[in-house]
Order: C-alpha cells, then structure tokens, then sequence
C-alpha cells in the first residue's frame, strides 16, 4: 500500500512544483500580452489583474502525466486503459478555448459548443460512462448514444458549476481541491481496497487535479496576483468531470462481493458505496448549487442564463457582511462537510455518529454565516504571534503606542465598507477595504505592493 501512495505524493508534488512556478513567468507574458481587461460591475477586485493561470496549470498536468507514465505502479494506467490521453486530449482543446476567452472575450454560445466538442473528444477515445448501477432495478447498461448524450451533459455541467463560482480569491481553486481530495480517498479504495482496475485512472486524476489547485492557490489567494480565468476554471472542471467519468459505470457492483444475492439485491444494498458514482455532483454540490440558482435567477429576470451578474453565493456573503477572507472560507467549509460527508457516508453507512458530526458540523456552519462581524481574539498568552486584529483592544493599543503614534485614519476600530475595523499593521501600508483585491504584488507568499506603472493594464490594448 505504501509504494502507490508514494507515487501519487510524487505525482501530486511535481503536479504541484510545475504549476507554481510556471505561474510567475505566465502572469509576466498576461501582463505583456494585455490579458487585463477593465474592471466590470459584478467583479469584486478593484484594480486590473492578469489572466491565463490556466496555462500554468495546463503545464502542470502535463508534466503530472508525463511522470506518472514513468513510475512503475502507474504506468499500468496508461498501458491498460486510453483515458489518461483521452483526458489530455478534451483538456488541450478546453483550454485552447479558455486561452482565447481570456484574450478576446469571445461569446457564451462558442465556449460552450467547444465544451460539447472537448466532451465529444474523450468519449471518442473511451473516456465514457457506460452503465449506471440503478438500486432496484440492477447495472442498466447503456446504448452508445445514451452514454455519449450522459457524459457530454456532465461534463457541461461540471466545467459550468466550476466556473460559476469562480468569483473570490482561491475560491474555485480551494473548492476544486477539496473536491478532489474527497474524490481521491473514494477511488483509492476501490483501486486499492477492492482491486479494482477501472478505479485507477480516476485516482490519477485527482492527485494531478489536487497538485495543479496547489501549486496555483500561492499565487491566487487574497490579494490575488494572478486569476486563473477561463483557462483554468473550465480546464480543472473538465478534470474533476473526466474523473467521476472514469469510474462511473465501470465499477461492476459483483466486482467488491460485499453481498450474496441477485444482481438487483447487491445494488440497492450498496447504495450508499454508490452515491458517490451515482451522484458525482455531490463532490461539488456547492458550486452546482450556485449554477442551478444563477440559471433560475436569471431566466426569470428574463435574461440569458449566461448573462453575468453579482448574485453568487460568494457575492451574498460578502453584502451581508463577511470579509473576503472569511466568505471564502465559509465556502471551504461546506464543500469540504458536503464531499467528505458523502465519502464518510459511502464507507460507514450504518454508524449513526457520521450523520451526528455532520449536523454538528452543520450547525457550526450556520453558526458562522450569522456572525459576519466576529472578530475571533487569540488567548492571550499568544497575542505576541498574531496581528493586532486579533488581538484584544488593550492589548493592541499598547503595542501600537510602543511603536508610535499612527498615522490620521490609521487608528484601529476604522471602520471600512463591510463593517469591519481594519488595524494598521504597517505605518506606510494603505490597508484594503474589505472585498476589494485591490494589491497585486511580486510574490506569491510575501508582501504584496502596488503595481509599478508600468504594469497597469492598458484597456486599450
């Protein structure tokens, strides 16, 4: 068990490395380039950020790829199986496409055509669903239409949630992971637990999807240097897509042998093992959720379920209140109960204390969307490690009287759009209103300062 999980770390950290280092030198050539455009009406950042993270991220799934052909324990997988060059194969052209929406806008109806097309292109190649396990009925096998019209849907859907809710700092990028991370726990121990070939593919493809959000979120976090665009969003949603696409369909409900009995018996009694198969949305039921209430919001305002607006779940979190921060993180939390509950569920159906965590769980997270101006205060014996917001009123005022009187408007308790007081950290750093990625930086971890003239965007180019 030790040496496949050793490949995967190593084809998770090459996945990883490629893309985080790639992501400087494509932020330079946005900049060159002009992939800024202007600031619109629905978005949250405040100044002009470069696009074509995803060519970033692209490298990194090659090069994930391209390692794990060579590691001995998954080179099986693409001597056994075509999916891993069918997937590389829809992601190129899904990302040719985002390359060019980044560039020159280019109209809803083209990209979704070249969705259908990328979609087309792996089921050409193998990469489709071809039975589904239907509890009661027993594995309904599917005709070559009815699999190509099914997978071409989810694959649609899934780029679409993904890119819905790409709309914070690190926000798809951080959902996407944990998505996949659950995603990967399931398949593995299909793959590993039960023997099963058809798992395998799926597993790759999540570590490589779990190494390009990580490699890329350094650079994305608020205040983000660099945003993924559609070449990123569409590309790691047709990954996360393709990889429900593997193992859904392909996994024979006699392969595990968990139970005696009819075909029909072994499926409805392994629902829960299925629901992950069955209902691969549930891995992320937060962005799919923002996609179904954005196309009913919007084609009953009579406007183009494609039109563009500011009432995303992320948007709402931010009008009642929370800081970008923490409205990201909020969504971190429900996908995260959301995907790890459902893999939970599907390994333990009968213990009664996975549903008791997850109300808990739930709880807390309603616990925290009612408390948008919370300011958690560490103990006190910890104040020396953390800054001045959270530390208590005393506390930080003495600190900032031994280190000299602030500058006017610098006070803490300024109160800025959001309700929240923002304390000065620094005597010569202008702080950032809450919502607004207005700092762009030179690096991905550091201190992040303005733009140099310089690298303004010309919205005239």
């Amino acid at each position: 068990m030790g040496q496949p999980v050793r490949d995967y770390l190593l084809t998770l950290c090459v996945t990883a490395a490629v893309t985080y280092l790639l992501t400087g030198p494509v932020r330079k050539f946005a900049i060159a380039v002009g992939a800024m455009p202007a600031i619109r009406a629905r978005d949250v950042h405040r100044e002009p950020t470069p696009r074509l993270g995803g060519i970033a991220m692209f490298g990194g799934l090659c090069a994930g790829l391209i390692v794990a052909d060579h590691l001995f324990n998954l080179n099986a997988v693409f001597e056994l199986s075509n999916e891993p060059r069918a997937l590389l194969s829809g992601a190129a052209l899904i990302w040719l496409i985002g390359v060019l929406d980044d560039k020159f806008e280019i109209d809803a109806l083209i990209k979704l055509g070249g969705q259908m097309i990328a979609a087309a292109v792996m089921v050409i190649q193998g990469l489709t669903i071809l039975w589904l396990p239907i509890p009661g009925v027993g594995t309904v096998a599917l005709t070559q239409w009815q699999g190509t019209l099914l997978t071409v849907a989810l694959v649609v859907i899934t780029i679409n949630a993904v890119n819905f809710v790409d709309g914070l700092d690190g926000l798809a990028a951080g959902m996407v992971c944990i998505a996949s991370a659950a995603f990967f726990l399931y398949t593995y121990r299909l793959w590993y637990g039960y023997g099963i070939e058809a798992a395998a593919p799926a597993t790759l493809f999540a570590a490589v999807l779990m190494g390009m959000c990580l490699g890329f979120l350094p650079h994305n976090m608020h205040p983000a240097r660099i945003f993924m665009g559609d070449s990123g969003s569409m590309l790691i949603g047709l990954v996360l897509a393709a990889g429900a696409i593997s193992v859904t369909g392909q996994v024979d409900p006699d392969a595990m042998k968990l139970f005696e009995g009819s075909e029909r018996q072994a499926t409805h009694a392994m629902l829960p093992v299925f629901i992950p198969l069955l209902l691969p949305l549930t891995i992320i039921a937060i962005p799919a959720a923002d996609l179904i209430l954005a196309i009913v919001r919007r084609t009953w305002n009579g406007q183009s379920p494609f039109a563009a607006d500011r009432g995303h779940l992320h948007h709402r979190l931010l009008e009642i209140g929370h800081s970008h921060s923490r409205s990201v993180l909020i969504m971190y939390f429900w996908s995260a109960l959301i995907a790890f509950g459902a893999v939970g569920y599907s390994v333990h159906s009968a213990s009664l204390w996975i549903v008791l965590v997850i109300v808990g769980l739930s709880a807390v997270g309603l616990v925290l969307l009612l408390m948008p101006r919370f300011t958690p205060r560490a103990p006190r014996w910890a104040e020396t490690f953390v800054p001045p917001r959270y530390r208590r009123r005393g506390t930080a005022a003495q600190g900032e009287a031994a280190d000299g009187p602030a500058p006017d408007g610098e006070a803490e308790g300024r109160q800025v759009p959001g309700g929240h007081p923002v304390a000065s950290e620094a005597p010569d750093r202008a702080p950032v209103a809450v919502g607004v990625s207005g700092v762009n930086g030179a690096t991905a971890i550091g201190p992040r300062s303005r733009f140099a003239v310089g690298d303004r965007a010309d919205s005239s180019r």
